[in-house]
């Protein structure tokens, strides 16, 4: 990865490690920053944009420190410059400082390894993943999908796959992405979908605590 890594923030997309995203790319400075990308090492960042960000889009808002690396997999450049591309998300990293020299933004980053699973963590995870299939087992049967390719899926592609790609909302996504294992972010996945299944079985909850 080049010392300053492109980031890409967005207000409602966030990328996990070895998960697929496919982008549109039509705003200038981004079409910028995946034609440099794509002339470097084909790596990007993507960075949620924390609430309130609306004001200030075209300039620099807030984001959320800890994003996804991702790298350029696929890329159709269009005849009037925009991109459609595919990341393929690779590492977690911390934002450490900002640099302002381009039109897009730039930071220098702390990469953030999964935590390595000890043996007794990979039976949880086992236990985890079990659960999250039979929690959205009505929904898997519904789709239009071969249960071979999520049973071929290993424990970290499955989590993380469906970390990405549920209608969770975005900080419900960020929460996950910031867990600092695998292990951790299963519970943590499985937690949020009872409570969901909950919710949607007792009208009214939602306003309990409010």
């Amino acid at each position: 990865m080049s010392d300053l890594l492109p980031l890409f923030p967005l207000p409602n997309v966030v990328l996990f490690p070895n998960v697929f995203l496919p982008l549109h790319v039509f705003e200038d400075r981004y079409r910028e920053m995946v034609a440099d990308a794509l002339d470097a090492d084909r790596m990007i960042g993507m960075v949620l944009l924390r609430p309130g960000w609306e004001p200030e889009y075209d300039g620099r808002p807030a984001v959320y420190r800890i994003g996804c690396s991702g790298v350029i997999t696929h890329v159709d450049r269009l005849d009037d410059g925009r991109f459609n591309i595919v990341l393929r998300g690779v590492e977690r990293f911390r934002i450490l400082e900002e640099d302002q020299a381009r039109r897009y933004r730039r930071a220098n980053v702390e990469l953030l390894p999964e935590c390595a699973l000890a043996p007794q963590d990979r039976h949880i995870v086992k236990n985890r993943r079990a659960k999250l299939e039979s929690l959205l087992s009505p929904a898997i049967g519904t789709a239009e999908t071969d249960p071979r390719t999520t049973a071929a899926m290993s424990d970290e592609d499955l989590v993380n796959a469906l970390a990405q790609y549920l209608a969770l909302e975005p900080l419900e996504k960020q929460a996950l992405l910031e867990r600092p294992g695998l292990r951790s972010r299963a519970e943590s996945l499985v937690e949020l979908l009872e409570m969901k299944i909950m919710m949607a079985r007792t009208p009214g909850l939602s306003n309990v605590a409010h």
